[in-house]
């Protein structure tokens, strides 16, 4: 048992409802229920060491409800009965009096000594006039809604009972539904259950209880699950691309997963009512009539009302009228029985959350997918307007895209017993790590899944929601008990269980309370380093494509600090970035945290900004080199400045190396020198200015997503291979093919690339012209598939196979390059990269491409060269030999000897 930083309101609530109580004890022979809390209000005041919650409190509209586990309790503890009246009252000081049911007269004798004026009721109505309502569980009138009425304008509501003996007399209803308690206190996110609850001694804590035990879920489901999957066999996304969705409340359950476990429909109780999401709204219709059939008298409940259709829905409509329902075009009304909308408006959010919570049923069709891809850097978790609808009913529309097509729904038995389920996995793997119970092969195969959810659910960021905080709590209490992995390239994480830690901690310790007491068990090997302080960083860039502006500066794990920001640059899509590794690995064996860089906004304008200054006030000094700034004797001090990450600036590229790469690096100028006459080469083939609009990067780690190295910004690479980044002696002797090829991949256009023919060729041209043209290394030592008698026989086989095209990649693709290279020289090629700069609605198919450059380049050499390119196999139309019919023919091209 641990306790947490919970937000502010419900602390204080917690703290006057628990003043001068130090321990609860519920050993006598009352045996109560374990209460369900869902929503964002709902929070534990008394929770057993099973991380079962005996009493709960929470807040609906202007009012507030206390929930015991068993009617006993109201006499058995008076102090907390005391302090629960005061607590229930709220801003009603001066009315001190308290209407007490009939069923519980013994809390009016309690209560005569008191300042409380108690009245004994036979029940409850509109015109008591009371601060505080107290009654059990079992004398909830009629459907409760005078109750909720009275809660919602601002009552106060003490409410007692258990329904496990109520549940076991009628086996066939619904306990979360149909339990009178539940008709009222289920609004508020507090539910009576037909689990009994372990008794014993209970200490009462300074803060909210929580338990790593106290994840899970509140009901099994299955005749949820029977219901809605009667007579369904299949789930049909044909038309439309669905999300993912997180299901991650206690009430709310998957209904349909791929068989990765992801959710693309899902339901949930949520306070008097249900709801179903289904994950693209084209799926709200003929193919998935079976389902819908189901899903919208699961949500009518038998009350036979009124669905009403938002407008934009003709295809929902007309399928559900259709069926026989009572269906209406409408807008969102509160007389209504089910609700069907699009997830991508929250116009009446609140009033369609107290519209389900008092009983109606919602019935909601998006995705959030398209939402994330046009809005970068938001998130869809907080920002996407159907989860403002979602979140607080347990479910949460992620960004992450499913394969269209037709899934197979599950059998319900084995669906509601072993289907992937957030939170019931997550209570599964805190066992195992509080009390040691293993886990199944199954279960250890679904942790990653897990791990991923629990960073979807952590980027919430609901701080002033109880639920998140608890769950933040929890999620720190496993990290201190089994530590996150120490993972580096000595010490891989290879298991699933580590794969989940090395995933959550970083997760959690952004999100968590109280990060410095998180720290030490994250990192148990965090040296102190040197630091320097007031560090400026001049500013001067061309913010017209996004760049990364290197500050020589580096924070330790856990480090602190502030940045003074010039005010030019504040909210004009400026950001700090701690760390420059941008690959997220998804390896089975990890030598580093799958996510090691982090974004802040300073919160896009293109702008010219010269001479502003941001002033570091603390950090870690790093080995750091800038062409034409840092001197000798500078470097002679930097190269060994503690940070563990270096980083040279040259004229046009940024390199960023582990420190020891560059510890005995004497002449880092001749280095520079040497990349910038690689650069210019770079520059010069691709026929664009020398100073490149934004310098290339090179970042080299221990590991990264995909292949050796791969390009982008930053290229990435080994770190085992760094030394040939700033080694000389390996620049200029044939160990720079690698990054070139990696530089080559920036310089491709698809205009004059054939996908997937050139992707691996293309690129070369600049690994072959640059160890020519600048290191003076011939291209048959440059790389060892270059020698003639390689190239010979892969063209030679490639003839004899029939010159297909499919065959056509790579080094095979690569000899048509070197043969008109051989013939035209380098300017042929520059020409035609010229021509494609001035080139607008080009072709996008690679037919249209390659007649395209067929043309071209033969115009820029004036000779009509479609017979050779017809002898490699390229598909020249009519059409492009007719237009170069008047330029002389190359008739002794190199494949003419092979026929």
């Amino acid at each position: 048992m641990s306790t947490q930083q919970a937000p502010s309101h419900h602390e204080q609530a917690y703290a006057s409802l628990t003043r001068g109580l130090k321990e609860l004890d519920i050993r006598g022979p009352s045996v109560p229920c374990n209460l369900v809390l869902i929503g964002d209000d709902a929070f534990p005041l008394a929770m057993n060491t099973q991380g079962q919650v005996l009493m709960a409190a929470s807040l609906y509209g202007s009012g507030r409800i206390v929930v015991l586990g068993h009617e006993s309790y109201l006499t058995t503890f008076p102090a907390l009965v005391e302090n629960a009246l005061i607590w229930l009252r709220g801003d009603k000081s001066d009315n001190l009096s308290v209407a007490v049911h009939q069923g519980v007269k013994a809390v009016a004798d309690n209560l005569s000594r008191s300042s409380f004026q108690a009245t004994v009721v036979e029940k409850f109505h509109d015109n008591l006039g009371v601060g505080v309502y107290v009654t059990d569980a079992y004398s909830v009138e009629a459907d409760g809604r005078d109750l909720v009425a009275y809660l919602k304008a601002g009552g106060g509501l003490l409410i007692a009972g258990q329904a496990c003996h109520w549940a076991q007399e009628h086996p066939k209803e619904n306990t979360l539904l149909n339990f009178p308690g539940n008709k009222v206190s289920s609004v508020a996110g507090i539910y009576f259950t037909g689990q009994y609850a372990d008794v014993g001694w209970l200490p009462v804590y300074p803060q909210i209880p929580t338990s790593l035990l106290s994840v899970g879920i509140g009901k099994d489901f299955e005749d949820d699950l029977k219901f809605l999957l009667q007579g369904v066999s299949e789930f049909h996304f044909k038309d439309g691309i669905p999300s993912e969705v997180l299901v991650h409340g206690p009430l709310a359950f998957p209904i349909g997963s791929n068989e990765q476990g992801q959710p693309f429909v899902a339901g949930a109780y949520y306070g008097r009512g249900r709801v179903i999401v289904v994950t693209h709204e084209a799926a709200l219709g003929h193919q998935m009539a079976p389902f819908l059939t189901n899903a919208i008298r699961w949500l009518d409940e038998g009350r036979n009302g009124v669905v009403g259709v938002v407008p934009s829905f003709d295809y929902s409509f007309n399928l559900l009228s259709n069926l026989g329902l009572r269906c209406e075009k409408t807008n969102f009304r509160k007389d209504l029985s089910v609700f069907v909308c699009q997830a991508y408006g929250d116009g009446h959010a609140q009033e369609i959350q107290e519209f389900v919570a008092e009983g109606g049923s919602l019935l909601i069709g998006g995705h959030a997918w398209a939402w994330a891809q046009t809005r970068h850097g938001q998130n869809p978790l907080t920002d996407f307007e159907g989860n403002h609808i979602l979140n607080k009913m347990g479910l949460s529309l992620l960004g992450a895209t499913l394969a269209t097509g037709s899934y197979k729904a599950p059998v319900h038995s084995q669906a509601a017993k072993d289907n992937y389920h957030f939170r019931r996995l997550l209570r599964r793997f805190a066992g195992h790590v509080v009390k040691g119970e293993a886990l199944t092969k199954n279960e250890e195969s679904l942790l990653k899944k897990l791990g991923s959810d629990c960073a979807n659910y952590l980027h919430m960021k609901a701080h002033d929601w109880y639920p998140y905080m608890q769950m933040v709590s929890t999620l720190m209490d496993m990290l201190k008990k089994s530590g996150m992995p120490q993972v580096g390239e000595s010490c891989p994480v290879r298991t699933p269980e580590d794969h989940l830690l090395l995933n959550l901690g970083s997760e959690v310790y952004k999100v968590c309370p109280d990060p410095d007491a998180l720290l030490p068990h994250l990192i148990k090997n965090n040296p102190v380093m040197p630091v320097v302080y007031n560090y400026k960083i001049k500013i001067n860039v061309n913010t017209g494509a996004e760049e990364w502006l290197s500050t020589g500066l580096y924070l330790s794990p856990g480090m602190r600090t502030y940045m003074a920001m010039p005010a030019e640059i504040v909210n004009k899509g400026w950001k700090v970035q701690i760390g420059c590794q941008t690959d997220y690995l998804k390896h089975g064996e990890l030598k580093r945290a799958p996510h090691v860089v982090e974004h802040f906004p300073v919160t896009s304008e293109v702008m010219q900004l010269e001479g502003p200054e941001v002033i570091v006030h603390i950090a870690i000094s790093a080995p750091y080199y800038k062409s034409g700034v840092t001197t000798a004797a500078d470097w002679s001090l930097l190269h060994k400045a503690p940070a563990p990450w270096a980083e040279l600036k040259f004229e046009n590229i940024i390199i960023t190396v582990p420190s020891d790469v560059v510890r005995g690096l004497e002449r880092p100028d001749e280095v520079a020198a040497l990349w910038d006459d690689i650069m210019r080469g770079i520059a010069d083939l691709a026929v664009i200015p020398h100073k490149l609009p934004r310098k290339e990067r090179f970042v080299a780690d221990v590991q990264i997503s995909i292949g050796w190295m791969h390009s982008g910004y930053p290229i990435m690479m080994h770190s085992s291979d760094a030394d040939s980044l700033v080694n000389l002696e390996k620049i200029r002797h044939t160990e720079i093919w690698g990054p070139i090829h990696e530089l080559g991949h920036n310089q491709q256009r698809g205009c004059w690339e054939f996908r997937p023919h050139t992707t691996e060729c293309t690129c070369n041209l600049w690994s072959v012209y640059v160890h020519e043209e600048v290191l003076g290394i011939n291209r048959a030592k440059a790389h060892g598939d270059m020698t003639p008698d390689n190239r010979k026989s892969r063209t030679e086989e490639y003839v004899k196979g029939g010159r297909n095209l499919d065959k056509w990649r790579m080094w095979v693709a690569l000899e048509t390059y070197m043969q008109l290279q051989e013939r035209f020289g380098w300017d042929a090629f520059k020409k035609v990269f010229a021509a494609y700069h001035k080139m607008t609605n080009t072709p996008s198919d690679n037919p249209g491409k390659m007649n395209l450059y067929a043309q071209t380049f033969s115009e820029a050499v004036g000779m009509n060269l479609t017979g050779f390119f017809k002898a490699w196999g390229w598909p020249i139309d009519a059409a492009t030999e007719e237009k170069l019919s008047s330029l002389p023919a190359w008739t002794n091209h190199p494949m003419v000897q092979y026929g």
